[in-house]
């Protein structure tokens, strides 16, 4: 079993920057948000936090979210790069604004949702897959994972053998919680399950 969160709002969120591999601090309410994940996490193992491991993005705003949750559930957390968002290269940190005035024709037929992967020198999607899949080979006991937006797309859309389009349109909250188990994925907010990959 897998419970795969991502971390709360952090300021670039706020700006409409792309953090990739770069860092900002989580906000008032990303603090908030991951107080209340925390609650829901300790609700979803109560009585058995002892059987689950936390694996976290050494990233500064997955670390920060981490702290929260230890606040609640007193475990031990180990950092696994694997986890990390994708990088778009030079594009890091910046807004898609940006991006289009220093890289003109770069976004040229690109959406909302596969923009990511049009940067020059930033990880393909095969990469981010293969990462995600490594991964999740590697789960062998019940799992806290922290990460990131689009990386957590890819994470449940691998679990859940989606298309690349089916995985890039994956909704990226960050006031609640993905449970993994079975092949199933549910999300969990206000502690009312949904199924919903």
């Amino acid at each position: 079993m897998i419970y795969l969160l991502r971390h709360g709002e952090t300021v670039w969120n706020t700006l409409g920057r792309f953090q990739g591999q770069k860092d900002s601090p989580l906000t008032k309410r990303g603090i908030e948000q991951a107080d209340r994940v925390a609650q829901l996490l300790q609700t979803e193992i109560s009585n058995n936090e002892q059987s689950f491991q936390i694996c976290v993005s050494p990233l500064g705003r997955t670390r920060q979210t981490a702290d929260r949750l230890k606040r609640v559930l007193p475990m031990a957390v180990r950092e696994d790069a694997r986890l990390m968002e994708v990088s778009v290269g030079y594009w890091d940190g910046m807004t898609k604004f940006e991006i289009d005035n220093e890289f003109p024709g770069m976004l040229d037929g690109s959406d909302a949702f596969d923009w990511y992967f049009k940067s020059p020198d930033g990880e393909s999607f095969d990469a981010a897959c293969a990462r995600a899949k490594d991964w999740i080979a590697d789960v062998r006991r019940p799992t806290v994972a922290i990460s990131h937006g689009l990386f957590g797309r890819l994470v449940r859309g691998v679990y859940s053998g989606l298309t690349k389009r089916e995985m890039l349109e994956l909704p990226v909250p960050q006031d609640g919680l993905y449970r993994l188990c079975d092949g199933e994925v549910s999300f969990i907010n206000n502690s009312v399950p949904s199924m919903l990959t």
